[in-house]
């Protein structure tokens, strides 16, 4: 995808995205054959089973062998790149303020993934990182309780950030991890 937008700077606020947004995007996705995994806040919810905030975007942990069709797919629902920083994470938006951000993750023969950081290094998804949670009746491929905590640390803590530590603290012990 070489389609590029400034969108972030048209935009201005941002509305929040819906279920209807993150369905669309999960179900180009699948209709592409693009493995993926909700992560960030929509991964929490999807393992809590209900929305308990609001989301700017979708993470999606994705498997980078399939990074091309993965952004073709996001085009034809009109997203385009807005940040670049791959091989770490591009960021699309789209009409209507929706937003992905997108991880590609190299995976080794034995189900290792390795996402690189922007600082050089790479953040590791151990093969017990891969889940399903069900969210609105749908199962949905997320990353787990214990790789969502991991993601929540070093770094400052926004109030989303807290706010979703204790949804996945809640589910410590109760859900698969």
């Amino acid at each position: 995808m070489q389609i590029t937008c400034a969108a972030r700077n048209a935009l201005g606020w941002v509305v929040p995205m819906n279920i209807t947004d993150l369905f669309d995007v999960l179900d180009a996705l699948q209709s592409a054959e693009t493995p993926c995994w909700v992560a960030g806040g929509w991964g929490v919810d999807v393992l809590v089973g209900r929305q308990t905030r609001e989301h700017r975007d979708v993470d999606l942990a994705l498997d980078a062998a399939k990074e091309t069709e993965a952004l073709r797919a996001l085009e034809a629902l009109g997203y385009c790149i807005e940040t670049d920083q791959r091989p770490a994470r591009v960021e699309l938006a789209a009409p209507g303020r929706r937003w992905a951000d997108l991880h590609p993750v190299v995976f080794d023969d034995e189900g290792v993934g390795r996402q690189a950081d922007l600082q050089g290094g790479f953040f590791v998804y151990p093969p017990d990182a891969f889940v399903t949670g069900t969210f609105q009746g749908r199962s949905i491929p997320c990353l787990s309780v214990s790789q969502q905590l991991a993601f929540r640390c070093g770094y400052t803590l926004r109030d989303v950030d807290r706010h979703d530590i204790a949804q996945l603290q809640g589910l410590s012990g109760r859900r698969q991890d």
